[in-house]
């Protein structure tokens, strides 16, 4: 079961000793409504000064200072050692022990990956645009680990029984893998029920990663615990983080 403190959900899942990983909740920080309290998305209409104390606050659980993305729902996985912050991707990975791997997430899905030898750790945010285009097939290749050799845990995202999308985004899976039909519950013409969940697990099942726990979240039906997007529009971010010691 998932370690749930008042403010961070530690991941349960049988990543090696010197692999740690933690995800944020919207509690424990000074965000104003609508972003109350725990944001830590700079780009989400939130003060600037609140942004910052919050990311002060995560920095005192961490080795480091996170590198920070600017997630365009794409397929571009940084190397956290080699990269700044703010530059344009959705995913990063390190080899470097103290270096901290993060994506930021309000419905869409976290994905954090390490191999067993624990000699590497990834981070990618798999919407569903990105989880299309190959967001997690361009993490798996960056990290230059056979699927074999790899754990994966899926964080906090909308649930199966929440997210409602149109016939392009059906077809845009099936059309990659007829599996993934079985993702996609019908509802009123032209609307289907997606668990991106399973999603995920089929695209991380096709690269060779069995090994793949999650959390039994859904961040619209749980406000008290976390960011929707689908919910509330204007909202802050959490953030899912990953690191080697």
């Amino acid at each position: 079961m998932n370690c749930v403190t008042s403010d961070f959900i530690i991941p349960d899942w049988d990543a090696p000793t010197n692999v740690h990983a933690l995800v944020t909740t919207r509690s424990g920080g000074v965000s104003a409504a609508p972003w109350d309290s725990f944001n830590l998305g700079n780009h989400v209409g939130d003060a600037a000064a609140a942004v910052t104390e919050n990311r002060r606050r995560l920095r005192q659980h961490l080795p480091a200072e996170p590198l920070w993305l600017k997630q365009v729902h794409g397929i571009g996985c940084l190397d956290a050692q080699r990269s700044a912050s703010n530059e344009l991707a959705d995913a990063a990975f390190t080899h470097a022990p103290g270096m901290v791997c993060a994506v930021l997430t309000a419905d869409c899905l976290p994905v954090l990956l390490c191999d067993e030898a624990g000699t590497v750790v990834a981070a990618a945010h798999a919407g569903w645009r990105g989880l299309a285009a190959g967001v997690i097939e361009s993490t798996v290749m960056s990290m230059g680990v056979s699927g074999e050799q790899l754990l994966a845990w899926l964080g906090p995202a909308i649930g199966p029984l929440n997210f409602e999308v149109g016939d392009e985004v059906r077809a845009t899976f099936v059309a990659h893998d007829i599996q993934a039909t079985a993702a996609f519950a019908a509802q009123t013409e032209g609307k289907w029920l997606c668990d991106i969940y399973l999603l995920a697990r089929q695209r991380l099942a096709a690269l060779g990663i069995s090994r793949t726990a999650s959390a039994d979240f859904c961040t619209v039906r749980d406000k008290k615990r976390f960011y929707s997007y689908r919910r509330d529009g204007t909202t802050g971010r959490m953030a899912s983080l990953i690191w080697l010691s």
